[in-house]
């Protein structure tokens, strides 16, 4: 076991040489690169790596202009220094609660530079929720776009903060420090390295309760091996972020990003028109979103589509939630053979994914793993399962296993194998389907029901939108599912015939006892639907 997990260390590396990570051409900035991610965390070290490499290569753009990879170093370091006069230091916990623009790429960077630790907020959180996880996590400063201010009520009046943006016409505090005010006034001048690397608090999508913690100290070249290996990323080429960069996938795809001293496109807010937009002016050859984002392009008028040349794309990855067979099949109509669906979670990290090729075969499917990674199937009883067609828990064993949760909590491990929490089963391809999360099934009559495939079924049809199943309590069967429906604009679907379609194509136990129709679906700002919410919707009798 120990020759074969050399070996494909070995193999990694050869990935991370052909995809242009790392050059063989210059191995003394491969290893300086390398010492710095070792003291200053990937998020300084890759922007150092690409300042050093090319400097006045643009390194982000967003609604504000553009930063070169230069000016985001400096920009950084200024930033460092002047939270360190403030009292910010090594081994401390910063909150960073920031939509997607330049103040959240160089308050991570400053973070990198002072060893401080940063915990990525999740931009929907409500007041309770975020005060808690600051308590929870130790947070001694908060810097934080200015819309979220009155979020700040909540914690200790002396807790130092600063505006990583300020929307137009925005009433800042007395006082208040922005991150242009820390560059006006701090030396760029480089900063002596700390002496091990803060790290990162990526908060878990958090659809029920109180999201969890789960730190990453440091980021190995096995992790970005995992992503480049079936995925192409554009080596000094242009990429659009529109997920999250405060959550997994939009952080790693922007780390990778940087590592090729790519100019990373992103905007605070995702809008479907002005995304094909940004593809388009840009010349992206690679666009990063969640499936919902992807709907939302896909069903844009063919009019309004048609006016963004997007023929410049070779990689859409999708990450975050499910991305059903039929948004497949349409967005491959839409966009041509480029999507690549990313699967894993922030515990495991990568753990499949599916090139364009595997999703000809098995829309829907998450593919197979990458270089490093392995995933097998098991049983209630903990027992393996190679049986094709068979539905069962999945785990993963990734090159970059997870420290557990800032809780103390830990995840379920089989022989070196951790559970994702889903449950899937592989086709005859030897491609992984998901077929929900393994909270998520319904028990209705003694029948176990899977959401996902009566989801997928439904959005198979053009009167339909967006669809979620859940279970409710029912006195007669313990529960039984209702189906929330938001409509396709101009179409008026009937609830009895949508139920009648179910029994036509499915067991009569996967059928919804009851149609409920509404203008949207409560989803996270990863794209996971919040099901809890429609759990407890109140329905009008």
């Amino acid at each position: 076991m120990k020759v074969a997990h050399a070996l494909e260390v070995l193999q990694a590396l050869g990935v991370l040489r052909t995809r242009g990570i790392s050059d063989p051409r210059r191995p003394m900035e491969t290893l300086r690169t390398m010492k710095d991610s070792r003291t200053l965390g990937p998020q300084a070290a890759l922007i150092r790596h690409s300042a050093r490499i090319k400097p006045d290569a643009p390194g982000i753009v967003d609604e504000a202009g553009t930063l070169t990879y230069r000016e985001l170093d400096e920009q950084s370091t200024a930033i460092a220094r002047g939270m360190q006069t403030a009292g910010i230091t090594e081994g401390m916990v910063i909150g960073v609660l920031a939509r997607d623009h330049r103040g959240l790429i160089l308050s991570m960077a400053a973070a990198g530079k002072l060893g401080v630790r940063a915990a990525l907020m999740n931009t929907g959180f409500a007041k309770p929720q975020f005060a808690e996880v600051c308590e929870r996590e130790k947070v001694k400063a908060v810097l934080h776009d200015s819309e979220f201010l009155g979020l700040l009520d909540a914690l200790p009046a002396d807790l130092p903060r600063y505006i990583t943006w300020a929307d137009e016409g925005a009433q800042l505090p007395e006082g208040a420090q922005t991150l242009d005010d820390l560059v006006a006034a701090n030396s760029t001048e480089p900063m002596p390295a700390p002496s091990k690397p803060g790290g990162f608090i990526i908060l878990t999508s958090g659809t029920t309760g109180l999201p969890k913690g789960a730190p990453r100290s440091k980021v190995t070249p096995l992790s970005t091996a995992q992503l480049v290996d079936r995925i192409p990323f554009p080596p000094g080429g242009t990429q659009v972020i529109v997920s999250p960069i405060f959550h997994s996938t939009g952080l790693a795809t922007w780390l990778i990003g940087a590592a090729l001293g790519n100019k990373v496109v992103v905007r605070r807010r995702f809008d479907a028109e002005a995304t094909l937009k940004m593809v388009a002016d840009h010349k992206a050859e690679m666009l990063v979103a969640v499936p919902t984002m992807l709907h939302r392009m896909v069903e844009l008028d063919p009019a309004i589509r048609a006016k963004y040349d997007t023929s410049s794309l070779k990689a859409i990855v999708l990450a975050g939630s499910a991305l059903s067979p039929e948004l497949t099949i349409k967005a491959t109509e839409v966009f041509g053979p480029v999507l690549h669906n990313l699967y894993g979670s922030t515990e495991c990290a990568v753990a499949t994914v599916a090139k364009p090729e595997d999703l000809a075969l098995a829309p829907g499917t998450v593919g197979r793993a990458p270089i490093t990674c392995e995933v097998r199937l098991y049983d209630d009883n903990d027992k393996h399962v190679t049986a094709i067609n068979t539905t069962a828990r999945i785990f993963v064993r990734s090159g970059a296993p997870f420290e557990g949760y800032t809780d103390g909590r830990k995840k379920q491990i089989i022989d070196g194998y951790m559970s994702s929490g889903d449950v899937g089963h592989f086709d005859e391809h030897g491609l992984l389907m998901v077929d929900g999360r393994d909270d998520d099934m319904i028990v209705s009559g003694g029948e176990n029901v899977f959401p996902q495939e009566v989801e997928n079924l439904l959005l198979e049809r053009p009167d339909i939108f967006d669809v979620a199943v859940v279970g409710v309590d029912d006195v007669e069967f313990g529960k039984r599912l209702r189906a929330f429906v938001v409509p396709e604009p101009g179409h008026t679907p009937d609830g009895e015939e949508i139920k009648t379609y179910v029994k036509n194509n499915l067991a009569r136990y996967k059928v919804p006892r009851e149609v409920v129709f509404l203008d949207d679906l409560p989803r996270n700002p990863t794209g996971k639907l919040l099901r809890r919410v429609l759990v407890d919707y109140e329905v009008q009798a």
